[in-house]
């Protein structure tokens, strides 16, 4: 079986072309970020509009790569939910209409779906249940899988993402937008013990996150530093900023995966790509004696290829979308 898969819920317009659960043949991305970095993050109409311009010629190309026609799909998926709902409408009307001309099913998937099942794209997969911990720009959450179309929430934040808080910061600092990977650059010149932001921990057996505090941290250093007439050390700031986040990151999904008896963690979700996460929880992992799984960063950050994966399974268990069936911003998963 041959699978398009179309994610607009965001700012990317993508596409993805995929043999079953077994090889992905063709992944592609159209990014905004020139576009919104003018601004400092995402304008919901900017990039509505761009989806409409961009959906035909992605999918074109994705299906170019792949060397397969339209009229060798079998089963379309796209992105039901969460997002911006004027950019998730571009991808899922337009999977829907293409269904229906085509007479092939159509699934909608839960963007977070994608996410927890991300690493099966991997040569080097987990076997299931895992914990998974999903942290982006929009969503930072926890997870017990059970199976491929089966999870329930452990925790989840209850402010700021964690992908939110590293764009924010990267606002106050005046370093441009997207901010995560521009953080992270400079710290890897910095310092993680110069500044001593704090940890949001809440209660000692709670396994939700709160990173407005850290936040509001980094402001107030920043402005004590601008009043005193002394430079502000970047590196310094971005390195004690990123372990404040990373650190709480790591300590929760691994009382998470104490607390479910799993010996496999599962990372996704844009901020996954973070290199100090990724090497920390993998310090951490192997510390306790669990597996880490991660997708290479390409399939961290917003894809139609988890998509399609995702809707696979859910095209097994007989879960299609009717013609009238609309898009969600919030998920029932979150």
């Amino acid at each position: 079986m041959l699978i398009l898969a179309i994610e607009s819920s965001c700012d990317d317009t993508a596409a993805a072309v995929l043999e079953d659960d077994r090889r992905l043949l063709a992944s592609v991305v159209s990014s905004q970020n020139e576009i919104h970095a003018r601004f400092g993050g995402i304008v919901p109409e900017l990039a509505s509009r761009r989806h409409i311009e961009m959906i035909q010629p992605v999918i074109d190309e994705a299906l170019a790569v792949a060397g397969v026609d339209l009229a060798d799909i079998n089963l379309i998926a796209a992105t039901q939910g969460p997002g911006l709902v004027g950019s998730l409408l571009v991808g899922f009307t337009f999977a829907k209409a293409l269904a229906l001309v085509r007479r092939i099913p159509c699934v909608g998937v839960d963007h977070m779906s994608g996410h927890l099942l991300s690493c099966l794209l991997e040569e080097n997969k987990p076997e299931f249940p895992y914990t998974a911990l999903i942290v982006s720009g929009g969503n930072t959450a926890l997870y017990k899988v059970d199976n491929p179309v089966s999870c329930s929430r452990l925790g989840r934040t209850r402010d700021d993402a964690a992908g939110e808080a590293f764009d924010k910061v990267a606002k106050l600092l005046d370093l441009g937008y997207p901010g995560g990977p521009v953080i992270s650059r400079l710290a890897e010149n910095g310092n993680p013990a110069a500044i001593a932001f704090p940890r949001a921990r809440l209660a000692a057996d709670s396994l939700d996150f709160s990173f407005s505090g850290l936040k509001t941290s980094v402001a107030t250093h920043v402005n004590k530093t601008k009043a005193t007439g002394q430079p502000l050390t970047l590196p310094d700031i971005c390195a004690s900023f990123q372990e404040a986040v990373v650190e709480i990151l790591v300590d929760k999904t691994l009382a998470a995966a104490e607390r479910t008896g799993h010996g496999r963690i599962v990372l996704g979700g844009g901020v996954a790509a973070n290199p100090r996460l990724r090497t920390l929880m993998g310090e951490r992992c192997t510390a306790e004696g669990r597996q880490l799984f991660m997708p290479a960063p390409a399939l961290c950050t917003d894809n139609a290829a988890m998509i399609g994966l995702a809707g696979y399974y859910r095209f097994l268990q007989g879960d299609l979308v009717a013609v009238d069936d609309d898009a969600y911003s919030r998920s029932p998963l979150n």
